[in-house]
């Protein structure tokens, strides 16, 4: 019998966080749990957020109102266990900025992380936010990678988001245009392709191959277009590659993301791409599908991943918001935090 037979890793539920309040997050996870993916998880949110969400879902879902994290794993079948980190004296109204709800979002992320850093959950899901109603609430972060790094300690994390066809990582990420070009240094890429390479065990590939997607057209042509691959990106892959890590390119950003996609009789030739900036990483994993994909940060000390989609404030108490990305995620969680077990 072996050591670990003998110590079974603790059962722990997975956190999963609200999100905007006046946005799809509390539908779709009412939507996730009334179809089965989420059960050993639990919401941490605002109760009477969770009964409308449940209302606006079909109804008959009862909410069950949790102290201690682990009490989800034996709450009733066919229920949504709710730990309450906030409670909001009035609803906010669906598909409107609301500062409250920006304030209960940021309060739901904060106890998650608290959670998840005392080891009390596998891993964190958080539903989407937004990045105005945080602003207004007078939150001083632009999304959730940065606020879960502070949280976290500050040690450098970084975006993936990913499917089952592509992953890509970002060097810089809720900055604007100009100032993600700025942002593209030799450390920021060599620290993001050690990061990169580090947390690709967690599935399954403790040797990625990782394809560095150039900033400029043609991944500069030599210098004729932009010279930041000769100066930047070039030296730092090269500093990759001397640690060990299976760091190629950087090769034009049109085509990288193609070579990368692994389809049936299509083998990726790559398993991560490397992009500069969000919506050079962003856009090929969206178009794919954006019910497919998974937004996982990567370099904080627990597990959290997250569906690619916003609050889709257009959409919210229609009853056509898709759970498909909520659900991914939250698979993905599973996934990620049984490897690390």
């Amino acid at each position: 019998m072996k050591a670990s037979d003998m110590n079974p890793p603790r059962l722990q539920p997975l956190a999963l966080t609200m999100g905007d309040a006046a946005g799809i997050g509390p539908e779709t996870l009412a939507m996730a749990f009334r179809r089965g993916e989420a059960a050993g998880g639990f919401v941490i949110g605002d109760v009477g957020v969770m009964r409308r969400a449940a209302g606006l879902t079909g109804g008959m879902l009862p909410v069950a109102v949790i102290e201690r994290p682990g009490q989800a794993l034996h709450a009733p079948p066919n229920c949504i266990p709710v730990l309450p980190a906030v409670e909001l004296e009035a609803l906010p109204a669906l598909g409107r900025i609301d500062a409250r709800a920006g304030e209960a979002a940021f309060r739901c992320i904060r106890a998650a992380s608290e959670l998840a850093l005392a080891g009390e959950v596998a891993a964190v899901v958080t539903a989407p936010i937004h990045k105005e109603a945080l602003a207004a609430a007078g939150v001083d972060f632009p999304g959730h990678t940065e606020m879960l790094q502070a949280f976290a300690g500050g040690a450098p994390v970084r975006m993936m988001l990913a499917n089952d066809e592509l992953k890509t990582v970002l060097v810089t990420i809720h900055v604007s245009l100009r100032q993600a070009i700025e942002g593209v240094t030799f450390d920021a890429v060599l620290e993001t392709l050690r990061i990169a390479h580090r947390s690709a065990a967690l599935w399954g590939q403790p040797r990625p191959r990782i394809g560095i997607a150039g900033l400029n057209p043609h991944a500069g042509e030599g210098g004729l277009f932009g010279d930041e691959e000769l100066r930047i990106i070039g030296p730092a892959v090269d500093a990759a590659r001397a640690e060990g890590i299976d760091a190629r390119g950087p090769f034009a950003g049109d085509t990288v993301f193609m070579r990368a996609r692994d389809v049936p009789g299509h083998p990726g030739e790559f398993d991560i791409v490397l992009a500069m900036y969000h919506d050079q990483g962003l856009i090929p994993v969206k178009y794919l599908g954006v019910e497919r994909g998974v937004n996982v940060t990567l370099g904080l000390p627990f597990i959290r991943t997250s569906p690619d989609h916003g609050t889709a404030f257009d959409l919210a108490g229609s009853g056509r918001a898709d759970p498909s990305s909520l659900i991914a995620a939250i698979g993905m969680a599973r996934r990620l935090a049984g490897a690390k077990l």
